[in-house]
């Protein structure tokens, strides 16, 4: 199976030994990063540092000055590497050792964005605005995230491109110093956290037959029993199983306003991927591929946007699915992909290969190839900067 592992330019750039490191592992393509969230990252390898951290999302060549004149809302450059184009400098190292590099592009994930344009971000039921979560269904959110979209993933000697976060993104974040646990709000509870009623989705829920107001009150009084800690929500909200999580949230809001949120939240971010999809195509070169970061469960919000299999594999050529947990896990988020699929669809299965961060590198082998039996056609490694020396050498020996 053709394998990639991601990347961040700060890998890379720097350590001159990096990309035969890489090519070592057995990987034929590197996903690198062109436009990513804020982070903090450990580079155990590199001969200048440790440590490096990436304070706000930003891309990660110089942006194009015509392409974001006169816009409100444009992508930040980055400032923590001395490289006016790091990107541009690790992918030339890569594709010198012989690496086939695709870009790796980071959307509706933006922390400073919602920091200084507040009525970007989605709002949650309660008032409380995510800074970190553009509201896609914005017109002004979805013109600034398809324009990033094509400039970012066609970048000069990219083979493909790796779209992630296109789609709703809601309240859980990763965020530094994150203390939201207390409660467990299980599947059910992170989407109506995540729903938006900023002044267009407000409107947006009411063309779908559903009275905003009305939608808002439901959502606050399904999820009042789970802040109570009554014993009913105890058995309503832990799930995380696909289709028992859009069972339990039409349940605890009713089969109708469930509907409307439906109707209104699968037809934006439908609309957006295929806005973005076909922005990426109009400035590719031909055979550029084009892949989306996906989960088959249209309601999840996240990296992996939710899409319907179907849908997203009629415009896009395949999609990158995450494969952490167990076996049943494992069909359950490529099962609906490989049954969609066509001849040439690519279904990448993603597997972290940290150890450290909750991978499994030394069952990779047997992991890839029960992917492979459910239809996945090639692999994606997290991370193969992130990793340790110990973590690289099983994935180099599962890859042999």
């Amino acid at each position: 199976m053709r394998a990639s592992a991601f990347l961040y330019p700060w890998d890379v750039v720097g350590d001159p030994a990096a990309p035969e490191r890489v090519a070592g592992l057995g990987v034929r393509q590197v996903t690198l990063a062109s436009a990513y969230h804020s982070t903090r990252a450990l580079t155990p390898r590199h001969p200048a540092h440790r440590v490096v951290t990436a304070r706000h999302a930003a891309v990660l060549y110089p942006p194009g000055p015509a392409r974001w004149s006169g816009r409100a809302l444009r992508p930040y450059g980055q400032g923590w590497m001395p490289q006016e184009d790091p990107y541009g400098a690790a992918a030339g190292a890569l594709a010198d050792a012989g690496l086939e590099v695709h870009t790796w592009v980071v959307l509706a994930h933006n922390s400073r964005l919602g920091e200084e344009h507040p009525g970007t971000s989605v709002v949650n039921a309660y008032g409380d605005r995510y800074p970190w979560a553009p509201c896609v269904a914005r017109p002004e959110v979805r013109e600034y995230l398809v324009t990033l979209a094509a400039e970012a993933a066609v970048r000069p000697g990219a083979r493909g491109t790796e779209l992630e976060s296109l789609g709703w993104y809601g309240f859980a974040h990763l965020h530094a110093h994150d203390k939201t646990a207390g409660v467990a709000l299980g599947g059910p509870g992170e989407y109506l956290m995540s729903l938006c009623f900023c002044d267009v989705c407000r409107a947006g829920y009411g063309s779908s037959g559903a009275d905003p107001e009305r939608l808002r009150d439901a959502v606050r009084s399904a999820l009042d029993p789970l802040w109570a800690g009554s014993a009913g929500a105890a058995e309503a909200f832990p799930v995380r199983e696909r289709a028992a999580e859009w069972a339990a949230v039409e349940k605890l809001l009713g089969a109708g306003p469930a509907a409307a949120t439906r109707t209104w939240r699968a037809g934006v971010a439908s609309s957006l991927q295929r806005e973005a999809v076909a922005a990426v195509r109009a400035e590719a070169p031909p055979g550029f591929r084009v892949l989306l970061h996906a989960d088959p469960a249209w309601h999840r919000c996240g990296a992996n946007a939710g899409t319907d299999p179907a849908d997203v594999l009629a415009h896009a050529d395949g999609v990158v699915v995450p494969c952490a947990g167990g076996a049943a896990e494992r069909a359950a988020a490529l099962g609906p992909f490989a049954r969609a699929a066509a001849d040439g669809t690519v279904l990448a299965a993603n597997f972290p290969v940290v150890s450290g961060m909750g991978g499994s590198p030394s069952t990779l082998a047997a992991d890839a190839a029960h992917a492979a039996e459910l239809g996945a056609t090639e692999l994606r490694l997290y991370h193969g900067g992130l990793a340790s020396g110990p973590d690289l050498g099983l994935v180099r020996e599962a890859l042999a």
